[in-house]
């Protein structure tokens, strides 16, 4: 199955994806600190089973332009450029997969641009109503992120002693060699870091509301920083239908270790009946 890589004009930004496959499309949205290369092992099961699969980096990240404004990252931009690379493909409404900061990307979408969701599968990551109200034992486990908002001090932590925090997140040597491929390059790491500074500080709970696309939350049980309360409590959120599946044994990059898993449940899904829009 060949893997194609192009670029797309997006919102000022030439935008880095790769594609495979013919059929209706599923866009995977990855995140921190990763690039398309997270979903080496998905795009091949999406495409041979029938599907168009379409993996960007998302704007700072790989190939794709990084701009240099802080605020230039906030969930809104990043959520409209997915949407302006949907238009260049002609791809009027998607099967959405997201992950880490991608899943944010893709709440967004599914809340606010609905009928360009056919349907939404969550990875590790609930909805941000759900996220915020989870309790003060996973905003302990957030406890990294002070650090990560914090201009300097997070990027000479992470590089140090030859990226040696970057490289305790993921034991697989070829992870953590992309990750340092792709961060090392001069303000790779800054920009990847923007996303949690453009949208941890305030609040944004006022554009939170529930989603009418059919919903399919994702948790693996080794995960360090996402409890698995955030992701049930996500249902309510869910008014098109809400299913949840547990992967144990896995952590964080569940496309990884729980792969054979993953790929059987997106594809179920993406096979599954769209959305009917609530009267």
């Amino acid at each position: 199955m060949d893997v194609v890589s192009r670029y797309a004009r997006v919102n000022g930004l030439n935008m880095h994806y790769v594609t495979a496959g013919e059929g209706p499309p599923v866009v995977l949205l990855h995140g921190f600190p990763d690039t398309h290369a997270i979903w080496r092992r998905q795009i091949p099961a999406l495409a041979a089973a029938g599907f168009q699969v379409i993996a960007p980096d998302l704007r700072g990240y790989g190939k794709t332009d990084m701009p240099s404004d802080v605020s230039a990252y906030a969930i809104d931009f990043v959520a409209d450029d997915v949407l302006q690379l949907m238009d260049a493909l002609g791809i009027a409404e998607a099967t959405v997969v997201g992950h880490d900061w991608g899943a944010q990307v893709g709440w967004n979408l599914a809340m606010h641009a609905p009928q360009r969701v056919s349907r939404y599968a969550a990875l590790s990551v609930g909805h941000p109503k759900a996220l915020a109200k989870s309790g003060l034992t996973q905003k302990l486990r957030f406890w990294y992120m002070a650090v990560f908002m914090t201009p300097v001090l997070a990027e000479t932590l992470l590089k140090a002693d030859n990226w040696a925090a970057l490289r305790a997140m993921n034991r697989s040597r070829e992870q953590q060699q992309l990750w340092i491929d792709a961060l090392a390059p001069q303000g790779r790491l800054t920009a990847a870091l923007n996303y949690y500074r453009a949208n941890l500080k305030g609040s944004r709970g006022k554009r939170w509301k529930p989603v009418d696309v059919p919903v399919l939350g994702v948790w693996s049980d080794h995960d360090p920083a996402l409890r698995e309360q955030q992701m049930l409590d996500s249902r309510e959120q869910c008014r098109a239908g809400f299913e949840y599946a547990r992967i144990d044994g896995v952590g964080h990059w569940l496309q990884l270790s729980g792969a054979e898993r993953l790929n059987g449940l997106l594809i179920d899904f993406a096979r599954s009946p769209a959305a009917v829009t609530p009267e």
